[in-house]
């Protein structure tokens, strides 16, 4: 019989998530029936994303949400034969039984690359940036495409994908380490927002003219500044918030609606799955950027299921360059 390894959330979070948040429990996996699959993790994810929505689509004693490549041990459904590799979103678990409904095959997965890419830039995280720039930004030729949070798993791709469609690119990190990466990756401006004098300058002398499309991770004061150096007609991709994830009383104004206002500008949030019906499609595109070199991938890589909670607090605290992956 197998034994699963699940980190669960003991308690929900308040303020930054703390180690005793999280509990490890090991279960016992009963015997496969027809039909099922039985899988044992292999790489997995932890992304910003889990903070907010623990909140909200989880009680205390669940399985702590995530998604995961995972391989299979023992199967009773001929679509996912033995040494078959998925995307599950199955939580933090070392192992888990499947009917094979809701997984991602990766059947022909290049021996080249690393299958945890499927986590990345060639799983959500990509299909984020990608549909961010593409269907909400609508970027064009000679575009200038703000990206803050550059260094992160998103953010680090919607930089290079701009860049493959013809746009200047400016990112905003946390550390002189990232901005190296930033610049080594083809963005065009690089600063660290934790150590220049002004926003408001470093954003303007890195485009004196304005922004045409500005993909947004961060929120908070650093979108308030932002806001107000778009280009008329400018197009805002909000994707994420994680300046306030962690805050314990919500974050009050400056208020939008002056800038958008005076400068007509379009300003949208968006979730990738909306455009699950095209996520076969692009995963294909992002794949060949991937192997044609248009696109290079940073993974900071967390050896050990048990340092789970600590890689996701490491996460959340901005520890990474690029997608923050779990090696079981």
């Amino acid at each position: 019989m197998v034994r699963a390894k699940s980190w669960t959330l003991r308690k929900h979070f308040e303020g930054f998530p703390k180690t005793s948040d999280f509990e490890l429990k090991e279960v016992e996996l009963p015997k496969l029936k027809d039909g099922d699959v039985l899988f044992e993790s292999v790489f997995l994810s932890v992304d910003p994303y889990m903070r907010p929505y623990s909140r909200t689509m989880m009680k205390e004693g669940d399985i702590m949400i995530g998604s995961q490549v995972a391989r299979v041990m023992e199967s009773k459904n001929p679509t996912y034969p033995v040494g078959t590799y998925v995307v599950a979103n199955s939580g933090w678990t070392t192992h888990f039984i499947s009917d094979g409904k809701d997984l991602q095959l990766l059947p022909s997965w290049p021996e080249k690359i690393p299958r945890s890419l499927a986590l990345g830039t060639v799983g959500m995280p990509g299909l984020t940036a990608y549909f961010g720039l593409f269907e909400i930004c609508k970027i064009r030729a000679g575009d200038t495409v703000l990206v803050n949070a550059a260094a992160g798993a998103v953010g680090s791709v919607v930089g290079q994908l701009a860049k493959i469609g013809g746009c200047k690119v400016v990112g905003s990190a946390g550390s002189d380490k990232k901005v190296a990466y930033l610049k080594q990756i083809g963005f065009d401006e690089a600063f660290n927002y934790k150590t220049v004098g002004s926003l408001e300058e470093a954003l303007r002398k890195a485009s004196p003219d304005g922004y045409n499309c500005y993909f947004d991770n961060v929120g908070g004061e650093f979108s308030s500044i932002a806001l107000h150096q778009m280009k008329k007609f400018g197009r805002i991709a909000v994707c994420g918030a994680i300046s306030g994830y962690n805050d314990t009383v919500p974050q009050k104004g400056p208020y939008i609606q002056g800038p958008v206002l005076w400068n007509q500008l379009y300003m949208e949030g968006f979730i990738y799955s909306r455009w699950n019906d095209r996520r076969e499609e692009v995963l294909k595109i992002l794949l060949r950027w991937v192997l044609e070199g248009k696109i290079k991938c940073e993974e900071h890589i967390t050896e050990g299921f048990e340092k789970m909670p600590a890689a996701f607090m490491g996460m959340l605290k901005g520890e990474n360059i690029g997608k923050a992956v779990i090696k079981v």
